[in-house]
C-alpha cells in the first residue's frame, strides 16, 4: 500500500518549526530535505538543525555533493531512511553499507536523466529508490509521468525494493502514481501551500487508496 509523506523543504529554523507544526496533526511519515548549495542550488536548513516527532517515520533526503561529509551526522540522528543522489561523484556503495550497518535504511535518488541500469549496483544494494521529478531544493516541481517507466526498470533490477517519488505530487496525479507502482509519494507544495493541509493530506490518502475502474 502506498504512503503519503509530507515534505519539509525550508531555508531556516523558523520556517522549519512552522512546517513541523503544520503537519504535526496528521503526518505519519515525513520527508525532510537538506541541501548544501552546491549539488542543489539552495541552502536548506542544516542537518544539525533538523528534528521530528518521535512517532514519525522520518526520511532524510540529502541533496549534497559529498555524502561522505554528511553520513555520520545523519546516522547519529537515527532517521528511518537516508537518501543520497546517485549522481554524486563519490562512490556510494560504502556509504550505503555504513547506513545499513547502523540499522537505518539506505536509499538512492535518481534524477530525470539517470537511467536505472547505469546505477544497477546501487539499486541492488539499496532499500529504497526515489524517482526525482522535481527541482532540487524547491517546492513546486512538475511531475513528469513519463518517469513512471523507471518503476518497471528499477524493479527489474530488484523486485522487492521500495520505490518513492519526489516532485509535483498533487490530488490530480496521486492515484496514477500509486497505480504506477510508487510506494511512497513525497508531497511538497501541495500540502505546504494548502490553506487546509490536513484536508489536503486526507484527499491524497483517499486518492492512493481508491480502486481503479476497469
Amino acid at each position: 500500500m502506498a504512503a503519503i509523506a509530507p515534505c519539509i523543504t525550508v531555508e531556516n529554523d523558523d520556517m522549519y518549526k512552522e512546517a513541523i507544526q503544520r503537519i504535526a496533526p496528521f503526518a505519519e511519515r515525513v520527508h525532510i530535505d537538506i541541501a548544501d548549495g552546491e549539488f542543489a542550488p539552495t541552502f536548506l536548513v542544516s542537518e544539525e538543525r533538523i528534528y521530528w516527532q518521535q512517532n514519525w517515520h522520518a526520511d532524510v533526503h540529502a541533496m549534497v555533493a559529498r555524502p561522505s561529509e554528511y553520513v555520520d551526522k545523519l546516522i547519529a540522528l537515527k532517521p528511518s531512511l537516508v537518501i543520497f543522489h546517485a549522481e554524486v561523484a563519490e562512490d556510494l556503495v560504502p556509504i550505503l553499507q555504513k547506513i545499513q550497518q547502523a540499522g537505518i535504511k539506505a536509499g538512492v535518488a535518481l534524477q530525470r536523466t539517470t537511467v536505472p541500469n547505469t546505477v544497477a549496483s546501487l539499486i541492488e544494494l539499496a532499500d529504497h529508490v526515489m524517482i526525482f521529478s522535481g527541482d532540487l531544493g524547491h517546492y513546486g516541481g512538475k511531475a513528469s509521468l513519463m518517469q513512471l517507466e523507471k518503476v518497471r526498470l528499477i524493479r527489474a533490477i530488484k523486485p522487492s525494493i521500495e520505490v518513492g517519488w519526489d516532485g509535483g505530487v498533487n490530488v490530480e496525479n496521486a492515484f496514477t502514481l500509486s497505480q504506477g507502482g510508487v510506494d511512497v509519494l513525497n508531497v511538497g507544495g501541495t500540502i505546504a501551500k494548502s490553506t487546509d493541509p490536513a484536508a489536503t493530506y486526507k484527499q491524497l490518502v483517499g486518492e492512493i487508496n481508491k480502486h481503479g475502474v476497469i
